[in-house]
């Protein structure tokens, strides 16, 4: 199956970034790839939320979602794979945590995907899960994340808008958006 560009976003000291036109029926699989996002705040939590045909905003639809993470300190004193229930959300109209502890420095940020399964479907709730990494810094130690969410959204009706921000500040990176199929 060919994937197929829909549109860019770039963040440059932005509050979020929204996809509001383009997702709809013509893809069963909707990709978005995010590179060298970039918070203006240490340690923040990267996080989308969707919104449903009959919204008015980002939270009418109810989430649930897993968490898990991989981390290895740069100097090889710590690693480890761990499940992280605070970032679990159990059928709350919430944003959903794609990557956590995102640093802010020069030389940080996270890149990564979220795929969303079917958001037009109007029987079925709508499936997602991401994948990204980040390089960052917690106090003076140094390290990468990979983090695994995955989850689905508790509602059939259609899913037209998606929503990405961190939760606290602005920040720079660049979103695209993908059709499958």
């Amino acid at each position: 199956m060919a994937m197929t560009l829909i549109t860019t976003n770039t963040a440059s000291n932005a509050a979020s970034s929204s996809f509001t036109s383009g997702i709809d029926s013509t893809y069963k699989l909707y990709i978005f790839k995010f590179f060298d996002i970039n918070p203006v705040t240490d340690a923040a939590n990267f996080s989308f939320q969707v919104n449903a045909t009959d919204g008015a905003d980002y939270d009418d639809s109810p989430v649930t979602t897993t968490f898990w993470y991989a981390y290895q300190w740069e100097d090889g004193s710590g690693a480890a794979i761990n499940y992280h229930a605070a970032s679990d959300v159990a059928n709350a109209a919430s944003y959903v945590n794609i990557h956590t502890n995102t640093g802010n420095g020069a030389d940080e940020s996270c890149a990564g995907e979220l795929y969303l399964f079917n958001p037009s479907n109007t029987t079925y709730v709508k499936h997602f899960y991401a994948t990204s990494n980040s390089c960052f810094a917690s106090g003076t130690d140094n390290g990468t994340e990979n983090s695994f969410p995955a989850g689905y959204i508790n509602d059939t009706t259609a899913i037209d808008d998606i929503n990405f921000k961190f939760d606290s500040g602005n920040f720079d990176g660049t979103i695209k958006m993908y059709g499958v199929g």
